[in-house]
C-alpha cells in the first residue's frame, strides 16, 4: 500500500485543526509550532504556516470550471454522502455544491468542491467503486 503525501501552507494552525480535524474528521498526527500533520482519508497532509497556494478556475470538467491546482480524495458513495451531509449541516459554502457528473458514463462520480478557511481548494469525489472506477475510460 502506498500513502500519498502533500504539504501545503495555511495561515493558522488552530483554524486548520478545526477545519481538517473537527469538520472533515481527519485524525491529527505529529505537529510543532509551525506545522501539523493530518490523516486525510488514509493519506498524509502536512500543513505549514505560510501563504496558501494561488489557484484559478481554469480546469474545464464537464460543465464546470474547477480551481486549479486542487487536491482531494475519492470516497465510496456512502462516506461521500455522509461527509456532504455533515458539510451542508455546518453551513459550508461550496465552490461546486454536491452533484453527480458523468452520469451513466465510465467514471461516473459524485463531487463537491470547497475551500479550506485559507482558500486552498479541495475536491471530494464519491464513487461506487473508487479503486475500480478512478481510471475508467
Amino acid at each position: 500500500m502506498s500513502i500519498f503525501h502533500l504539504a501545503f501552507n495555511v495561515e493558522d494552525l488552530d483554524g486548520a485543526r478545526h477545519f481538517y480535524g473537527d469538520l472533515l474528521g481527519c485524525r491529527e498526527g505529529r505537529s510543532t509550532d509551525t506545522w501539523v500533520d493530518f490523516d486525510f482519508f488514509d493519506h498524509q497532509i502536512s500543513l505549514h504556516l505560510g501563504p496558501p497556494f494561488d489557484h484559478a478556475p481554469t480546469g474545464k470538467v464537464g460543465d464546470h470550471l474547477v480551481p486549479i491546482p486542487h487536491f482531494g480524495v475519492l470516497l465510496d458513495l456512502a462516506a461521500w454522502r455522509a461527509l456532504a451531509d455533515r458539510l451542508g449541516a455546518a453551513g459550508t459554502e461550496f465552490v461546486i455544491a454536491p452533484t453527480i457528473r458523468f452520469e451513466g458514463e465510465p467514471g461516473e462520480q459524485a463531487t463537491m468542491f470547497l475551500l479550506d478557511p485559507f482558500g486552498n481548494p479541495i475536491e471530494i469525489k464519491g464513487m461506487r467503486d473508487p479503486a475500480g472506477s478512478a481510471f475508467a475510460t
